[in-house]
């Protein structure tokens, strides 16, 4: 997968992209990770990105022209002509769809992906209109600006890729992945402080241990996230157990 970001801050990306899963992804090919300077496409002496916004207000508006360039250079560059092949041009914003598993899921399908980090008071309504293919929030919050919101996507996302995670089924266990929150984990000593691990996984009955871990995932959910129960697609027997549980 190739994945580019337009960024005026590109410098934020250079820890957190070069470090254990994801710097082992990299190092192996399964994902390339391109950072543009979003003044990089400028055409000015200084390097102008932003602009007061018209019909007056507080801050200032990213401009059009560099993002609409740089992305077109993206499509060049990765052979992908306007209106032909699919691009994923995705704008981090708190107006976008709500990120989820789901959506991770949506977009490591995609062989190539392009995420714009917005900052200031937004970007030109443009660029969301005519550019962006998607718009994503990763929370109903506002932060400085798109790019740990793009550090969070690329990483639900890299981590999806096959290969990356040392097990395939690290992957399938996770907290969302089955629409229920992980089980819980264990490892040694055995007994910490008089805490013991639970005897089921000491017993070495796989049948039993993977009926433990389900029922304690639809209890964490029920516990901790009873909304997600909702939206999972729970079967009769489930749905019989999320009762019993309420009754405790």
């Amino acid at each position: 997968m190739q994945i580019d970001i337009l960024t005026l801050f590109p410098q934020l990306f250079q820890g957190p992209f070069s470090e254990g899963i994801f710097q082992r992804a990299v190092d192996r090919k399964l994902v390339q990770v391109n950072i543009h300077n979003i003044r990089d496409y400028t055409h000015d002496r200084h390097h102008t990105v932003d602009d007061y916004a018209y019909g007056g207000g507080a801050g200032m508006v990213l401009k059009p022209e560099p993002i609409f360039e740089a992305v077109e250079k993206v499509k060049k560059d990765t052979g992908l002509r306007e209106g032909v092949e699919e691009l994923p041009v995705i704008l981090l914003t708190p107006q976008g769809r709500l990120f989820s598993q789901e959506v991770a899921q949506e977009l490591a399908s995609y062989s190539n992906l392009v995420l714009i980090c917005g900052r200031y008071e937004g970007v030109d309504e443009r660029v969301r209109q005519h550019l962006a293919t998607d718009e994503i929030s990763i929370g109903d919050y506002v932060l400085g600006g798109g790019e740990l919101a793009a550090m969070v996507v690329v990483d639900a996302v890299v981590r999806l890729l096959p290969g990356v995670l040392g097990s395939e089924a690290s992957a399938q266990d996770d907290s969302h992945t089955m629409g229920l929150l992980e089980y819980p984990q264990y490892t040694r000593p055995e007994v910490y402080r008089g805490w013991a691990v639970p005897e089921v996984l000491r017993s070495g009955n796989h049948a039993q241990i993977a009926k433990w871990r389900h029922e304690q995932a639809i209890l964490r959910t029920l516990k901790r996230r009873p909304e997600l129960l909702d939206r999972a697609n729970l079967d009769s027997a489930e749905k019989q157990l999320v009762d019993s549980f309420k009754k405790l």
